[in-house]
């Protein structure tokens, strides 16, 4: 028996012995994938509706998953995938090479391929291979994560991702445990301190009105240490899996709650409903809306007008925190 070293779990692995995720074993006593370059899905978005609000703006994206998770979310939106036993799914998923996944990419025009629908680190070896074939083609990568990567791992993902976004879904212990399915915060928090200094991070928090909404103040206060420049997506949640008979949070409250915060840091942003009068990007300097958007609930946002000079406001020349440029020519477009 070896211990996996992808996630803090540090799962016993062994020929029979497969983890909590069941996407590792060590056969020959090394650690190994068990389902390499098998995809649950693969198709076209904007970087907005990852969301990405501060990474290659407008650009089109291939948005892949593979299968499991490392985590038990209650409130788990794609649990069909993640929370059945890879293995009964083999004959569902697509065997598709790193290199037939950028060129399905390239095919697309896409500018980046961003794994969103499950947790990468279930699927680090092959995410690595995609990175050097997306380089290759001059591709960037991007990813959302929970953050509950090993530090051995988190070194990884800064090292192939352009752009990560680390789901702060809670601080309590007893939110992690009920919740999330894991004993504590501690490492994801290291790990957006470690991501921060490897590469172009935002983070997303769930919100759950009444459950960890109390602990918004202390999120923005801790990712203000980090850097104060990280946008920050207040989520408004849409529960499903094990709370489908729960409320939707209320967008006046909890959007109260984040203008209450919104001074600690630079970039603060509440949506996943429609119509989001929270979704622009503000000069943090002069205050003028600097990149506009649209928001389409849950089927992400839309980049409506972009009018930074390269990164810089064209009202104060004030420097506004964005990885990339804006490249599409289409910026009006629905994404698709």
């Amino acid at each position: 028996m070896v211990r996996c070293n992808y996630c803090e779990r540090r799962c016993p692995l062994g020929p029979d012995a497969f983890g909590y995720c069941r996407m590792y074993w060590a056969p020959n006593g090394q650690v190994e994938e068990r389902f390499p370059d098998k995809w649950c899905a693969h198709a076209t978005a904007r970087m907005e509706t990852i969301p990405f609000y501060h990474a290659w703006p407008g650009a089109r994206c291939l948005v892949v998953g593979t299968a499991s998770c490392n985590f038990d979310c209650r409130y788990c939106a794609n649990a069909e995938v993640v929370k059945v036993d890879p293995e009964a799914q083999q004959d569902v998923l697509l065997d598709i090479s790193p290199e037939g996944l950028v060129a399905a990419a390239r095919k697309r025009d896409c500018r980046a391929i961003v794994f969103s629908i499950n947790e990468p680190t279930v699927s680090l070896p092959t995410l690595e291979r995609v990175a050097a074939a997306a380089e290759a083609a001059g591709l960037v990568m991007g990813c959302l994560t929970n953050g509950y990567a090993t530090p051995e791992a988190t070194a990884r993902l800064g090292a192939i991702f352009s752009c990560v976004n680390v789901s702060l879904k809670g601080l309590a212990p007893e939110f992690c445990r009920q919740y999330l399915g894991v004993p504590e915060a501690g490492p994801i928090l290291r790990n957006i301190e470690t991501l921060s200094r490897l590469t172009h991070v935002e983070v997303t928090t769930p919100v759950i009105e009444g459950v960890n909404s109390h602990e918004l103040a202390d999120m923005a206060a801790f990712l203000a240490r980090v850097n104060p420049d990280i946008p920050w997506h207040a989520f408004r949640l849409l529960p499903e899996y094990k709370m489908q008979r729960e409320d939707y949070p209320s967008i006046e409250a909890v959007g109260a709650l984040v203008e209450g915060v919104g001074e600690k840091l630079r970039y603060v942003y509440f949506h996943n409903f429609i119509g989001s009068r929270w979704v622009n990007t503000h000069c943090p300097h002069c205050g003028a809306a600097v990149i506009e958007r649209h928001s389409l609930g849950c089927g992400g946002d839309r980049l409506e007008a972009f009018h930074l000079i390269g990164h810089a406001c064209p009202h104060c020349g004030g420097r506004v925190a964005l990885r990339g440029f804006h490249e599409s020519a289409t910026a009006k477009e629905t994404a698709v």
